[in-house]
């Protein structure tokens, strides 16, 4: 491995780190505002929304495809299915668009 390699390694380690151990350094676990702990409670559904939202248009050609295996699962979810059940039925939902289009 050549410095360089070495240099992109030990950069990106660096600031990986950062963002982790500034709030552990700055901050007391048990004195974390209310209103920052609703915040955070939040970031894992923002973040998987912005992980999943663009696979949803780029699926298929077709952009109303992936929009309707989306609001299948949302549907399935919010009716309160179990994680595999509302995946599968939007696969089944797609499957069943990719058959009849």
């Amino acid at each position: 491995m050549n410095m360089t390699m070495f240099l992109i390694i030990a950069g990106m380690a660096i600031v990986t780190y950062i963002p982790r151990m500034l709030p552990l350094v700055f901050m007391d676990v048990e004195k974390i505002p209310n209103w920052f702990q609703a915040i955070l409670r939040n970031v894992p559904y923002a973040a998987l929304g912005a992980l999943i939202f663009p696979g949803v248009l780029t699926v298929h050609e077709n952009t109303w495809f992936g929009i309707s295996g989306a609001i299948t699962a949302i549907i399935v979810g919010y009716l309160g299915a179990n994680l595999i059940i509302v995946v599968m039925s939007s696969i089944a939902m797609l499957m069943l668009l990719s058959w009849l289009f």
